[in-house]
């Protein structure tokens, strides 16, 4: 349920149709939507399609229904497999219950796949078998196990959604980090911060005796649970990623291999090279001094506010923002732009509403091409230019890596 474009779907069809399933692959996109990852089954006799729609049949008489991250809370369709008692799975979920892995889940608004991949980086520079899954672009964590012996080591980005699965077979990993709970997916979850929580509270909720949860300062406060929350990075710790929440980043991984036994020189060596994740506060090109950075995953109001905090300086920065509501407060990142910007370019999209018609003066773009034009006329040498949209992807791009690839390639050609 949920093909998708961003490979993690398409991987587990493509491992299911391998070992011989008789499979029915459903989603809500058309074919034309869906042809990078229709053309990876094509050979695949043993798969039919549902497109476009859902159709309550397909939820009948199957073995089992292995469901997508975003199925709504109250999918008629999953009632329905429910009404027949077909079990419903989840890929993240479902590898850790059959795997016999050691897991290290990372979950939290902001900061987690920046996290899972300095867990990652440090665990392969000990010397541990380890393998990235969960959240993360092109990997389909089922198809794992046809890798992974019992006893290698999982590193997984979890968001909410996917640990809806892990609260569905009340399982948590051996090492949990849950780096800060922020406001999220708000139209998703109708509002209420109390059900976007429960979902990620099933990262701890089932650990066992010898189970690690390493949190962060606000969330360990919120919990009632015993957690290890890291002390800040010494100061003689210089990390080549900007910002503070970077610096924070860095000690909630650095707990994490440390109670996964990796010595603090190897951690602090591997921190120090650490380049960053792609999109992410990234520094794509220095153009005539103008640093250009790609932040596209920055699809909330705070993680805006935290890219002008790590790379804003004396109202240096050009700020290419905007794009589709989440349902969330824009206050915060309002009272900041001012702080840190010399101009504002507004993409369109129907969150971007919500910054029109304020204190600060701005430049409309109807394209992302004409958006990174607008922002080289305004930059000077010694300025910045960030792309932080604040919003979702949809409507102008198919998601946020796509969003990401296109501004990479705009600048790339300048």
């Amino acid at each position: 349920m949920g093909l998708g474009l961003l490979g993690r779907g398409v991987g587990d069809a493509e491992f299911l149709a391998k070992n011989g399933a008789d499979l029915i692959v459903i989603d809500l996109k058309i074919k034309k939507q869906l042809k990078t990852s229709l053309d990876r089954l094509k050979r695949f006799k043993n798969i039919k399609y549902t497109l476009g729609k859902h159709k309550l049949q397909d939820f009948r008489r199957r073995d089992m229904i292995l469901k997508s991250a975003g199925v709504p809370l109250d999918s008629p369709y999953i009632k329905e497999a429910k009404k027949n008692k077909i079990p419903i799975e989840m890929s993240a979920s479902l590898f850790t219950k059959l795997s016999g892995a050691k897991i290290i889940g990372v979950t939290g608004t902001r900061g987690k796949t920046t996290v899972t991949y300095m867990i990652y980086q440090i665990l392969k520079k000990a010397k541990k078998r380890v393998f990235l899954g969960g959240n993360i672009k092109g990997v389909s964590t089922l198809a794992l196990l046809g890798k992974v012996k019992k006893g290698d080591t999982v590193v997984m980005e979890l968001d909410s959604w996917q640990l809806q699965g892990f609260g569905d077979s009340k399982i948590s990993p051996h090492i949990a980090v849950f780096t800060n709970l922020l406001p999220d997916h708000m139209n998703y979850y109708k509002g209420s911060m109390a059900k976007y929580f429960k979902d990620k509270a099933n990262i701890y909720k089932y650990q066992k005796k010898g189970d690690y949860l390493i949190a962060g300062k606000e969330i360990a406060k919120k919990i009632k649970r015993k957690s290890i929350v890291p002390k800040s990075l010494p100061k003689n710790w210089r990390l080549k990623i900007a910002g503070e929440h970077n610096r924070k980043n860095a000690a909630l991984a650095r707990d994490a291999t440390s109670v996964a036994g990796v010595s603090q020189r190897i951690i602090k060596k591997t921190m120090e090279n650490f380049k960053g994740v792609e999109g992410r506060l990234e520094l794509i090109k220095t153009i005539r001094g103008i640093k250009i950075y790609n932040d596209t995953t920055a699809t909330t109001p705070d993680a805006t506010v935290a890219a002008l905090r790590a790379v804003g300086n004396n109202q240096n920065t050009v700020l290419i923002v905007g794009g589709a509501d989440k349902g969330l407060d824009m206050k915060a990142l309002l009272k900041e732009i001012p702080k840190f910007t010399k101009s504002v370019i507004l993409l369109d999209g129907t969150g971007t509403k919500k910054l029109r018609n304020l204190k600060f003066e701005y430049k409309k773009a109807n394209s992302l091409k004409s958006a990174v034009k607008l922002a080289m006329k305004e930059a000077k040498k010694g300025d910045t230019i960030l792309f932080s949209p604040a919003f979702a992807s949809f409507g102008m791009f198919k998601n946020e890596y796509d969003r990401g690839e296109q501004f990479n390639s705009l600048v790339n050609s300048l």
